[in-house]
């Protein structure tokens, strides 16, 4: 395999051509001069359109591979000899968990234990001095942790796990695989736990880009329950400097959660998103673009709450989202609507089918 970065240091990133990681890319190539090797199996939420504007960026190079191939990573570690690994690759949509749970256990367990294997065989085979520097970090959710009643405090690292979706019992799984190779083993390695995140590069299955190709395209607005499901919002570049950061100074075995201190409902959130869209492209017949809203069948297990206590990176690393909702969500509804195509090309049939099986039609 070529050796792509000469005089460069490298990271491994796994994941990266998902929302989050091709985010992070963008976020580390216009930050610092350390190359990316971009390894990413391109499931339906990888796509290579997402770094489309990096194509010819010599500090960047995509392979198309999984986690789970240890020849593969191996080859990977041996021929790079990155001083980090980022491990982005999961599959991490709650709803496609609960129609299809094996694909997750695989991916984001299996898929988990067998990039380990390799990072550790490569890890414990460098120089001490690279053996030292070199970290595993491990991207995770907040959803590991449970559901939050109105009056519960924030989710705090200390917090118990209590997952109660298939999606985030996977998550769970994988958190504790990664603490347990840096105790058994001694593996150097960092784990985040993030709230919801929203921004460019999302898949439309999500809420907010999914209310904002709905909304465009006239058709409902799908909310379940009664909408009052609060999440953390996280906008995706304030979560990518938080990882940076982690990566660049947090404590060996350490877990830090990172949160964007915005609880909103869901309803609330879709509300702002129709009238931000009925600003910047008005329906034609003048109407409102909330009228589209529509409330279908809670889905199973659909935790109440979930909200992050960031305190403990603020604390020891000083990071702070620079991002408020509001500025936030702003920036999210123009870079769709400025990118149409972008939003056609991962709007294909299978998904179409995707949608109607999970909303009814």
């Amino acid at each position: 395999m070529v050796i792509f970065f000469k005089g460069h240091d490298v990271i491994l990133v796994t994941g990266a051509a998902g929302f989050i990681g091709s985010n992070f890319v963008h976020t580390w190539l216009g930050s610092n001069s350390d190359g990316i090797i971009n390894l990413d199996k391109l499931t339906y939420a990888g796509n290579l359109a997402n770094l489309s504007s990096i194509k010819e960026n010599g500090r960047h190079v995509f392979v198309r591979g999984d986690i789970g191939d240890a020849d593969l990573v191996t080859r990977l570690l041996k021929d790079h000899q990155p001083h980090a690994v980022i491990n982005f690759a999961a599959e991490s949509h709650v709803d496609r968990s609960i129609h299809g749970p094996e694909e997750f256990v695989q991916t984001n367990i299996v898929g988990t234990y067998h990039i380990l294997e390799s990072v550790r065989g490569y890890w414990s085979k460098l120089p001490e001095d690279k053996k030292a520097a070199f970290r595993f970090l491990h991207v995770s959710t907040d959803e590991v942790y449970g559901t939050l009643s109105a009056d519960d405090p924030p989710f705090a690292e200390t917090n118990p796990y209590a997952p109660n979706s298939p999606y985030s019992a996977s998550k769970a799984a994988s958190d504790h695989l990664v603490r347990a190779w840096h105790h058994t083993y001694g593996l150097p390695v960092l784990t985040s736990n993030c709230s919801n995140n929203y921004g460019p590069y999302q898949f439309p299955e999500k809420l907010i880009p999914l209310v904002i190709h709905n909304a465009l395209a006239g058709k409902p607005l799908p909310i379940y329950g009664d909408g009052q499901q609060i999440r953390d919002w996280l906008y995706v570049e304030d979560h990518c400097r938080a990882i940076m950061r982690v990566l660049e100074a947090g404590r060996v075995g350490e877990t830090y959660n990172i949160g964007g201190s915005n609880e909103l409902a869901n309803l609330d959130v879709v509300k702002t998103v129709c009238g931000i869209l009925d600003e910047l492209r008005p329906r034609s017949d003048g109407r409102c673009y909330a009228e589209q809203v529509t409330f279908v069948k809670d889905r199973p297990g659909h935790d109440v709450r979930y909200a992050i206590d960031a305190r403990k990176i603020e604390r020891e690393l000083g990071w702070k989202p620079l991002e408020t909702f509001e500025t936030g969500i702003r920036k999210t509804v123009q870079w769709y609507l400025d990118n149409p195509a972008w939003v056609e090309g991962v709007t294909s049939g299978a998904y179409r089918q995707w949608e109607s099986l999970q909303y009814g039609g």
